[in-house]
């Protein structure tokens, strides 16, 4: 894992990855703002509709909108991050590939548009949800100072270590009956490390992509009796 890991790195300066990488950041950066200010301005009309019911100040239900938003953005950018890296997925893949995996890269299955879009959809949608089951159990668990991040960390730690194999391994994978390569531990290491670095200021930008390459590396390492 530690060493896959250190390619990963080594691929994110990779002259034919940068460009998708740069371009996958600008659209989440894009449709979070569009996101969250179509959230505010939401929020705070509905707020503030309930605050002169009961005759209190306009500015707390500007306030409490504000944060909010900015609660859903914490919960709501690896989602979105993982979306979008998922709809640049084959591009992304791809470059890894071609770099240390020549062979592979010409066998793997193209998933198109319509496929990646899809999966896209299907794994923002995933996450959405069990991260919306886990939120009771993580205001529970609130008072406790650290039990909230370990539960949203622990689903998505599972989520992200399913969806960055499947990135990889539905390109390769001669039928779907053959299981994937990575072992149930392997995936929670996986996501577990991107889930910690999704929420690290910077890193986060960083993390779906050092993870979609780790995944390239763990699987070809170990699956290559499927070639």
């Amino acid at each position: 894992m530690a060493s896959a890991f250190l390619r990963a790195l080594s691929s994110l300066t990779d002259r034919h990855l940068l460009p998708i990488w740069l371009k996958s950041i600008a659209v989440t950066l894009l449709l979070f703002a569009v996101l969250g200010t179509a959230g505010w301005f939401a929020l705070a009309g509905l707020l503030g509709r309930i605050g002169r019911a009961w005759s209190l100040d306009p500015g707390y239900g500007q306030i409490a909108a504000l944060l909010l938003v900015i609660l859903a953005g914490w919960l709501l950018w690896r989602i979105l991050a993982l979306a979008v890296l998922q709809f640049f997925a084959d591009e992304v893949v791809l470059a890894v590939e071609s770099r240390d995996y020549p062979e592979m890269a010409a066998r793997a299955r193209k998933l198109g548009l319509h496929e990646e879009a899809l999966r896209a959809l299907a794994g923002a949608g995933r996450a959405l949800l069990y991260n919306l089951l886990a939120l009771p159990l993580a205001l529970l668990l609130a008072v406790t100072g650290i039990g909230a991040p370990l539960v949203f960390l622990a689903v998505n730690a599972v989520l992200l270590g399913r969806e960055l194999q499947d990135m990889v391994w539905l390109r390769h994978r001669p039928s779907p009956e053959i299981p994937p390569p990575l072992t149930a531990i392997e995936r929670l290491l996986l996501g577990g490390a991107i889930a910690v670095l999704l929420t690290v200021p910077v890193a986060n930008f960083v993390a779906p992509f050092l993870g979609a390459a780790c995944a390239v590396h763990l699987i070809h390492r170990k699956g290559r009796s499927f070639a």
